[in-house]
């Protein structure tokens, strides 16, 4: 049967089903009274049972169909280690809470069907329901720790939100041995009497071997760790020198002074910089990697890096999107070397408004690589060595700087937010052990570098928005009111406020916020749960804004090394420069922009989950060669089950209520304090704070600190173990 007459089938019966003449009915006699002909009553089972499984009808044991009385809703099941869960629906703001006598056989990444519980949604509290059915199990491969018996075996995920150890036959161990990391296909999903079956695929290696963790992490998000024989193929092939048939129709601008400015381990430098100034007038040029040229449509490159859809950076690897022949070769900008890109010249006057650009195919070659920490010698330090090594570009450089400040000052005016918090570095040894946890600050380079980008890729989707063409757009919708309601009411107890109308709050009004807040000892807080209201950004082919950038127009044009969405976007614009953007080319990206977006969106967060991981892994391993030392941190939340604690290397820990020994203390929520009942002391936001370091889970990625004063309650010596 057709989807569309199906679908219009469902909806007729459905609509009848609803109505006043309608009684419980069986098939046949629902076939009769709607005139439906014998050679078609198989379709109208059909229609029946795809009723049955959306949920909007029931079938009694009678076999009775009536439309059903409980609103069921289709999501994807979290799980907790604790055994419940939560179910996201796809347009809601809020998930619904699941308790552990409702989860009925879930695991964590299912397609679940859901009924709401009645009045569990009242007086502003969480909705409430139960699983009703599993549409489809969203785990099929699972990562973990082998436990061997004497004639079975155990697989205990690494995802603990899948709450079950999975069961394993002898004879399809593939020989592993306690303590090893596997990779384990499940079999069976077993229920609430019998645990899950599978068998093991893979043995990624012993626990305690260099690598096998971070690995571990890298298989149990299904990230790809090679590139196929044919990519790797293609890649070499195409990855030839520039000659002189592909600079033929390009503008060559070889000899303008252009630089790339990277951090001091980059290899793929895809984008390079050229300004000058004329007339008060800035003349800004941010020239990208023309990656089309070598990745071109439907070709197995092209398939692979769709696949991917980004590159991954992980603590102590980068897993690209491109074979390392382009990304670090041929597609990297590298000093000296000729190279092809896709460049945005834009003119910008003196209050950061860009009124002129032109896009157009070039041919560039970069006269210095460029370090951040080297800019910031030459304009923040004055550094006399650093600035006679490139008393060449200096000037660029400085009028740089001017020009990012009027462009950072112009984003401020209308309203962008800027969540400055500081990134990690995490330094491992030859043996993948962290040695070093420590902010990593943005500088006048990083910042300079991120302006120069923010307004190219600005340009660039207001010049192909006002053309009308299929595009993919960077876009970050407007938060939902109800999470900026709660927002409000939080920061009202610190003695903020936020004017927000019935349906929309403008960024101008959260940027306010976190400038009041800044420097403040409430600022961590704050911050992050303002950064936690808003929506995540998304890749789409309407143009709907960027609510964090306070702008109308928005895309990704500049990492198409390391981006799927910029190399799709590429191969717009130069198709439109070359005037082959024709009725049949506007209704093929029609056709494939949207799974490209939807695509896209689906990696990034998977890249993203996959990194904060290792990150978080990483700073626990660190923090278990510390156990029993002392640190300074700051107060950066409070709970009522007590305290997390922020060092200034970025790693947070907390300290458990129960853990307080001197006192017995309560929670107030008005203040977020933790007051003790008999001392009157007081735990607040941003106050310093010496802790100890109790104990670490690599597990479950937690750090306990204690007060300095109970930590001998917590360390033993090895010999205090012995009997």
């Amino acid at each position: 049967m057709e989807r569309e007459l199906l679908k219009q089938r469902k909806k007729a019966i459905y609509e009848f089903m609803c109505s006043d003449l309608y009684v419980p009915m069986k098939a046949k006699e629902l076939a009769v009274l709607m005139n439906v002909p014998r050679e078609d009553r198989e379709e109208l089972n059909q229609v029946l049972e795809s009723l049955v499984a959306d949920g909007k009808i029931e079938r009694s044991k009678r076999g009775k169909f009536t439309k059903a009385e409980h609103k069921r809703l289709s999501g994807v099941f979290t799980g907790n280690v604790r055994g419940f869960g939560f179910v996201t629906i796809e347009g809601e703001p809020e998930d619904i809470f699941i308790t552990e006598a409702y989860v009925n056989g879930a695991m964590h990444g299912d397609t679940v069907q859901v009924e709401l519980l009645p009045g569990k949604a009242e007086s502003g509290r969480r909705k409430e329901g139960k699983v009703v059915k599993v549409l489809e199990r969203g785990v099929i491969q699972s990562v973990g720790t082998f436990q061997k018996k004497k004639t079975f075996g155990f697989v205990v995920p690494d995802d603990m939100r899948l709450g079950k150890d999975i069961f394993v036959p002898i004879e399809h161990s593939k020989g592993a041995v306690d303590g090893h990391k596997v990779v384990v296909e499940l079999t069976n999903y077993g229920n609430d009497r019998k645990k899950p079956e599978g068998k093991v695929v893979e043995i990624i290696g012993h626990i305690n071997d260099p690598g096998t963790d971070i690995m571990s992490i890298v298989k149990g998000y299904g990230l790809p760790t090679e590139f196929p024989e044919k990519v790797l193929k293609q890649a070499e092939r195409v990855g030839k020198p520039v000659s002189a048939a592909d600079r033929a129709g390009r503008m060559d601008i070889r000899d303008w002074q252009m630089v790339t400015i990277d951090g001091e381990d980059a290899k793929d430098l895809d984008d390079a910089i050229t300004l000058t100034k004329e007339g008060g007038q800035y003349h800004l040029g941010v020239h990208i990697a023309d990656v089309t040229n070598y990745v071109q449509e439907h070709s197995a490159l092209d398939v692979e890096a769709l696949e991917r859809g980004t590159s991954v950076y992980l603590v102590d690897r980068m897993i690209p999107m491109l074979p390392h022949a382009l990304s670090n070769g041929i597609c990297s900008l590298n000093q000296g070397e000729d190279r092809l890109a896709l460049s945005c010249m834009m003119v910008i006057d003196a209050k950061g408004n860009v009124i002129d650009h032109k896009l157009a195919e070039t041919v560039v070659r970069v006269d210095r690589r460029m370090t951040y920490t080297s800019v910031r010698k030459i304009l923040m330090d004055k550094d006399e060595e650093e600035r006679a090594e490139y008393e060449a570009l200096a000037p660029m450089l400085e009028q740089m700087e001017e020009l990012a400040a009027i462009l950072r000052e112009k984003r401020r005016k209308r309203g962008s937010i800027d969540f400055d918090f500081p990134e990690t570095k995490i330094v491992l040894d030859g043996q993948g052990k962290p040695v070093e946890v420590k902010p990593y600050e943005r500088n006048v380079a990083t910042k300079m570098i991120e302006d120069f980008m923010l307004i190219a890729n600005e340009t660039v989707a207001q010049d192909f928005f006002w053309q009308e063409l299929p595009f993919v757009y960077r876009t970050h919708d407007v938060p939902d009111p109800e999470k900026i309601r709660k927002l409000r009411q939080f920061i009202y107890n610190f003695g903020y406020s936020m004017k927000a109308g019935q349906e929309e709050i403008h960024p101008k009004e959260l940027q306010k916020l976190l400038e009041k807040i800044d420097d403040t000892p409430e600022e961590p807080l704050i911050s992050r749960l303002t950064l936690r209201s808003m929506k995540q950004a998304k890749y789409t082919t309407d143009c709907t804004g960027h609510f964090g950038l306070a702008t109308q127009y928005y895309c990704h044009f500049t990492s198409p090394i390391r981006r799927y969405p910029d190399l799709q976007i590429h191969r717009i614009i130069k198709e439109s420069l070359r005037g082959k953007m024709t009725e049949k080319r506007i209704a093929h990206y029609e056709g494939i922009l949207p799974e490209v977006a939807s695509q896209s969106s689906r990696r990034e967060r998977l890249a993203e989950e996959a990194e904060r991981e290792t990150n978080k892994m990483k700073k626990v391993e660190y923090m278990s060669e510390h156990i029993g030392e002392i640190f300074e941190g700051v107060i950066s939340g409070i709970t009522a089950w007590g305290m997390y604690v922020e060092l200034p290397n970025t790693i947070e820990g907390m300290i458990h209520v129960t853990n307080l020994n001197d006192d017995y203390y309560h929670y107030v929520e008005d203040t977020y304090e933790l007051v003790g009942e008999h001392t009157g002391k007081r735990y607040k936001l941003g106050q310093a704070i010496q802790v100890a370091v109790a104990r670490t889970d690599k597990m479950l990625r937690t750090i306990d600190f204690v007060l300095p004063e109970d930590i001998d309650q917590y360390v033993w010596e090895p010999e205090d173990w012995e009997l």
